[in-house]
């Protein structure tokens, strides 16, 4: 099991600060996962996402002090982000939608951005919610926080929609 080390300078960022930057590092993530979920490749795109999400969870950790385990951080990823029907088949779907001719790169333009930034945003908000609280990897627990995921994801797709990150791109990617 890969560990990261932990910071011994994590203790004196001051505590607005250091949630002030997990805020960022969220938000950049959730951005970096939407425009993943523009290429156009099936599959490859879950990948980058969840890659992102990966990298989200160990610099939170590192941000928190709290030790990271790649493999611990994937199992999480595919319980919190995979653990309802509607939020495992929705990735997969959006990937999926893009083998259609045509018409399924358009909707997968479309649906796997939103999909993909409003998971991270979520996923985020939640380990943000749980190191605050002075949880650990090892200590979290997803069946515990799937209402707050749901609310948090909800909040996800309003920011996208607001930000009209998804819907630009797609008509960017029209233009092209």
């Amino acid at each position: 099991m890969t560990e990261s080390k932990v910071d011994d300078t994590v203790e004196m960022i001051n505590p607005e600060d250091r949630l002030r930057e997990a805020e960022h590092l969220v938000r950049m993530s959730m951005y970096y996962a939407t425009g993943l979920g523009l290429v156009p490749v099936p599959v490859f795109d879950l990948v980058g996402i969840t890659g992102v999400q990966l990298d989200l969870l160990r610099r939170l950790s590192n941000l928190y002090g709290v030790k990271f385990s790649k493999d611990a951080g994937k199992n999480i990823i595919a319980s919190l982000v995979g653990g309802g029907v509607s939020f495992s088949v929705a990735p997969l779907l959006a990937s999926a939608v893009k083998l259609v001719p045509v018409v399924g790169s358009v909707l997968g333009v479309v649906m796997m951005p939103v999909t993909g930034g409003a998971t991270t945003y979520a996923l985020g908000k939640v380990f943000i919610a749980h190191f605050e609280s002075g949880g650990t990897i090892l200590s979290f627990d997803p069946q515990a926080v799937k209402a707050f995921y749901a609310e948090q994801l909800k909040e996800g797709n309003a920011i996208l929609a607001k930000t009209n990150a998804a819907p630009a791109s797609a008509a960017t990617m029209k233009a092209a």
